[in-house]
């Protein structure tokens, strides 16, 4: 049987460009859906948007394809989202793979709190290019090396400033219940870098407390935003094939 995965990117890289990594390592067992982000459908971000906008998009694509029930893997921005609809519709999902969530829907921990303060304090007042250094730099461990820059950018970045600010906005402004998580039982993957932040190990530890089925793994020489080729090595791909394999086993009666 086919497994069908939906496959959400983050504020950055179109999905075709974030997962085309992945795509290329599964075999014809797992079919990979693209799903971008609504925050990206326009040139600018749509009037009002939000992560309801995100939850119900993913909503309707997934019954565009037919797909009842399936297995979701989310990025970064994706994550969030990913997290925001596995919440709000727990009985659709096989599985739930996150890399690096930008944050957890809900009402925040002083810690994450804390760390979300920092991020918009060093944003704030930035726009274009200014505001992605920052961006980056704000997330990634002292002296972790950064790729070069893409010279040209893609015609996609352009966009990618405003995009970003929409989403950082529309994150607190979410109203989600954290108990709802514990309505998630089917099992969650979250990977993360060691040269990202410390941003990710306390969302790991929240997770743990909320969701009934985490496993975390720690990857080394890694951060958020080495290429994807970086991030989904055969390893990590090792990694999802066990998250599938543990979600095709029937739960305890």
């Amino acid at each position: 049987m086919t497994l069908q995965v939906i496959a959400l990117p983050g504020g950055v890289m179109p999905a075709e460009v974030r997962y085309a990594p992945l795509a290329s390592a599964l075999a014809n067992d797992v079919q990979l859906h693209f799903k971008n982000l609504e925050v990206y459908a326009g040139d600018v971000p749509p009037t009002g948007y939000s992560i309801d906008l995100e939850v119900e998009a993913l909503a309707s694509f997934a019954d565009s394809l037919g797909l009842a029930r399936f297995h979701l893997l989310g990025y970064s921005g994706g994550g969030f989202v990913s997290l925001a609809f596995a919440g709000a519709h727990p009985d659709r999902l096989l599985s739930l793979a996150l890399f690096e969530p930008a944050s957890i829907p809900g009402e925040l921990s002083a810690e994450e709190a804390r760390l979300a303060d920092r991020l918009r304090a060093g944003l704030a007042g930035l726009s274009g290019s200014d505001f992605m250094r920052a961006f980056v730099g704000l997330q990634i461990r002292p002296g972790a090396q950064l790729p070069p820059p893409v010279d040209p950018a893609p015609p996609w970045m352009r966009s990618r400033p405003a995009g970003i600010a929409a989403m950082m906005a529309a994150f607190p402004e979410h109203r989600f219940d954290r108990a709802h998580f514990r309505k998630c039982h089917f099992p969650v993957f979250y990977g993360y870098g060691d040269l990202t932040g410390e941003q990710e190990e306390v969302r790991a530890a929240v997770l743990a407390r909320l969701l009934p089925d985490l496993h975390v793994r720690r990857f080394t020489g890694v951060h958020h935003f080495v290429p994807p080729q970086e991030i989904y090595t055969g390893e990590h791909v090792r990694e999802l094939r066990g998250l599938w394999a543990r979600a095709a086993i029937p739960a305890p009666a």
